[in-house]
């Protein structure tokens, strides 16, 4: 019974996973449901759905193969939704939800995704992965320039917590901050208001249009960027799991729960990343026990999704920038190493890392999309060359 008891270390990056999935993209989510018209007791509903999906749909998958396996939300596909969506009423964007996840249930069923990712190199999924982690590093250190005490404070925090009690770093650095943060009065809690706020059922419309200019799109948007990316993210961390059962059971929570405006139901890459470190647990095999940490937090974001954005509002953006860098830099460092270990193999992880990094956007489609396609090319060329 006692190797189901959850350790603080992961219990922490459970909650940090969840907090960095929130911050960087509840507000491009609200956006999203205001351009389909939604109202503010709507969206509410929305983020309560979303979080109780996450929450659910992480639990399942990471009890049971006992890998920390997180769900998210698609960023990305929030973010064309915001565009794509404007002028097309509420009905017709679950429609477009509706009919997105039916699609990747499909891929999971017919197994190409699953055979896709198997042609990956392992070199090449760690530079992708170093390369979305990137800019969460750069992010948390350029914010010492406009915010020294505080997230000066918490890198002193890390660093000597680092030496002295390395499971402890992370924790420190978040203890520290939070005083530092609340002595300066950049803590602003005036405006959260606790409060279940229930989802609402909306019929579903299908226009051929609007599958066809939106829902397809996202469909490919979600799948390059951010299932992708979870699946290789999983696979840098050394974890084998079989690609299809995991692309059904996502899709179908997405499916099953569209009418709420649960829009889509991914895997996770950067927050999974978080749980997948070894702060989260020294041990690779018991790192699932930070992901159920961060299902169990999902449910609790969800039972309060209406305050969600008083939440993060209430929260110094530096204070979550800094501990989001430094709860990713172990992974970081990781995934680097695992890129630019094989010689033979070390330009093509360099473009594929320099690709990701780089943040561009092509068709509508991310950087750690192309950054795969360009890495595969090199690989293949210079792979080719070297046998020759």
């Amino acid at each position: 019974m006692r190797s189901y008891l959850i350790p603080f270390p992961s219990l922490l990056a459970g909650f940090v996973a969840v907090l960095v999935g929130y911050a960087s993209s509840a507000a491009i989510i609200w956006q999203a449901a205001a351009a389909a018209g939604a109202s503010p007791q709507q969206i509410s509903g929305w983020m309560t759905a979303l979080g109780l999906a996450m929450g659910l749909s992480t639990l399942v998958l990471t009890l049971w193969r006992k890998v920390p396996i997180l769900t998210a939300w698609s960023t990305p596909g929030a973010a064309l939704l915001v565009g794509g969506l404007q002028g097309a009423t509420l009905n017709e964007a679950v429609g477009i939800f509706i009919f997105a996840n039916a699609l990747i249930v499909i891929c999971g069923l017919t197994g190409w995704f699953a055979r896709l990712m198997r042609l990956i190199p392992h070199s090449l999924a760690a530079a992708m992965l170093a390369g979305i982690l990137l800019r969460f590093g750069l992010q948390a250190f350029a914010t010492l320039q406009g915010q020294l005490l505080l997230c000066g404070s918490m890198l002193m925090g890390w660093l000597l917590c680092k030496a002295l009690a390395p499971r402890y770093a992370v924790v420190a650095a978040m203890a520290v901050g939070i005083a530092v943060a609340w002595l300066k009065g950049d803590v602003v809690t005036k405006s959260l208001n606790l409060a279940f706020v229930a989802p609402q059922f909306v019929t579903p419309h299908f226009s051929l249009t609007a599958l066809l200019s939106v829902g397809i799109p996202f469909f490919l948007v979600t799948m390059a960027s951010q299932n992708a990316p979870g699946l290789a993210t999983l696979q840098a961390s050394g974890y084998r799991v079989p690609v299809s059962p995991l692309m059904v059971i996502s899709g179908a929570f997405g499916l099953l729960l569209a009418p709420f405006g649960v829009y889509s139901v991914c895997i996770a890459a950067i927050t999974a990343a978080i749980c997948q470190s070894p702060d989260a647990h020294p041990d690779p095999q018991k790192r699932w026990l930070a992901a159920a940490a961060a299902g169990v937090f999902y449910l609790l974001a969800g039972i309060f999704g209406g305050s969600i954005t008083a939440l993060m509002a209430a929260l110094p953006v530096a204070w979550i920038q800094m501990l989001a860098g430094l709860a990713l830099l172990g992974t970081l460092g990781g995934s680097l190493f695992q890129a630019l270990n094989a010689e033979r193999e070390r330009d093509a992880a360099l473009v594929t890392f320099l690709v990701t990094a780089s943040g561009i956007t092509l068709a509508g489609i991310g950087s750690a999309f192309w950054g795969l396609v360009l890495g595969g090319v090199s690989f293949a060329l210079l792979a080719s060359k070297a046998r020759a």
